[in-house]
């Protein structure tokens, strides 16, 4: 039976700071900091939105947080500049890792799937723009179900779609919230450490395996 490989997007194949440069013309040495709140804004509103069942897109929750961000920092962003910026969010790049370790994945037989909290369309368009469009098969995104990561309802229709056994199902994941979801609904899910100092949520619930780098999950999953 073949292995269903499903990839978080923002934060495990594409660098969601990678806004910054944009940034930094607009907020100068205050870029880093906007681009963190952003981005931890973006993600409590989903899960607000979840909660509430209240939904709303991801872009919508995207431009939400960007105006908090900008509020919360006196930056006094006009709505120009502010739609720059949500621009700037579909054509962020891939982590330097991305294309080489997909190229030996898909090579190896497995199926590569990205899944999402962004719209199909927000997705395809910034995988098109990173150029690793080609290495997928059809965009699996939450906004059909109308909630978001980690709400269970997301992962069994990963399951679903890609039309495997859970056990040949994986997450590839930098999000620990992600990886709790996926293994709480019966996948298998790969903990993408990025960063050293960031921490997995002491849950109780482990990842199925930890990686360092993108590179090193070939090696691990076998073919």
């Amino acid at each position: 039976m073949s292995t269903a490989l499903a990839f978080d997007i923002y934060g495990t194949l594409i660098d969601p700071h990678g806004v910054v440069t944009e940034l930094q013309q607009q907020v100068g040495d205050a870029a880093a900091e906007f681009s963190r709140v952003w981005r931890e804004k973006q993600l409590e509103y989903t899960w607000r939105r979840s909660l509430m069942q209240r939904y709303r897109n991801f872009g919508v929750c995207t431009r939400q947080a960007l105006d908090y961000t900008d509020r919360l920092l006196q930056t006094e962003l006009n709505d120009s500049v502010k739609d720059s910026l949500m621009q700037a969010y579909r054509t962020l790049p891939a982590y330097d890792d991305v294309p080489a370790s997909l190229e030996l994945l898909k090579n190896a037989g497995h199926r590569l799937y990205p899944f999402s909290n962004g719209t199909v369309d927000m997705v395809s368009a910034v995988l098109e723009h990173a150029g690793i469009d080609h290495f997928f098969e059809e965009v699996i995104s939450v906004d059909g179900l109308q909630t978001f990561k980690p709400d269970p309802e997301v992962y069994r229709h990963v399951i679903k779609v890609t039309d495997v056994d859970p056990g040949s199902c994986w997450l590839v994941s930098s999000n620990g919230f992600d990886v709790i979801g996926a293994v709480s609904a019966g996948m298998k899910a790969a903990w993408l450490k990025r960063f050293d100092g960031v921490v997995f949520d002491p849950w109780d619930i482990d990842p199925t395996l930890v990686i360092r780098k993108l590179g090193e999950l070939p090696h691990q999953i076998g073919s």
